[in-house]
């Protein structure tokens, strides 16, 4: 994933100065779609109304896609209202596609388990006891990797060990100033510190 990493340090070393300086903070995700990689970022209320979007089964939905060959990101609407960093992370992952992925493709459609999306599950957690991991098939190859991409897009690394190292390590300002969720920046902290 040293490829993944290096992809998205070089895509934020290319965005101009008048979009991002390289140190405020949260990264400006959907500026630096739109602004430099001339993609439209759309909030969607039926995802499914796509064009070639795949059957979708009970209970599955769609978080973001990347529709390539219209210069499009869509991101569910509804998971945008109630995780601001979940839609932060979606704009991140559907960008990592366009610069990792998009040679050859129309459409590429992240379903719900796909983004990771740490946020709902927390919110979805009920109280009381712990129960057993359930075990989730593993995310397709290009998946992981667009995850990889948007946390080192919104998190880069030099500035999530400069910022650890400035607060006293207080983890719930580091989650406010890179606007991420707090399962987001706990898998990032310990892939980088």
């Amino acid at each position: 994933m040293e490829e993944i990493e290096l992809a998205a340090e070089n895509a934020l070393a290319g965005v101009p100065e008048y979009i991002w300086n390289g140190r405020s903070l949260p990264v400006p995700i959907e500026q630096i779609a739109s602004s430099h990689f001339c993609l439209l970022v759309k909030e969607v209320e039926d995802m499914a109304a796509a064009p070639g979007c795949p059957p979708l089964g009970d209970g599955q939905s769609l978080s973001g896609l990347l529709l390539a060959s219209r210069r499009q990101i869509w991101v569910n609407a509804d998971e945008a209202r109630r995780w601001a960093g979940r839609r932060r992370f979606t704009i991140g992952h559907e960008l990592g596609h366009w610069v990792l992925h998009r040679q050859g493709q129309q459409s590429l459609f992240c379903r719900h388990g796909s983004v990771e999306a740490p946020e709902a599950a927390v919110a979805a957690k009920p109280p009381g006891p712990a129960k057993a991991p359930t075990t989730k098939p593993p995310l397709p190859i290009t998946e992981e990797e667009a995850n990889v991409f948007a946390a080192a897009l919104l998190m880069p690394a030099e500035l999530v060990r400069f910022h650890y190292k400035r607060t006293t390590r207080e983890f719930n300002e580091l989650c406010e100033m890179f606007g991420a969720s707090g399962a987001a920046m706990e898998r990032r902290r310990h892939a980088v510190i």
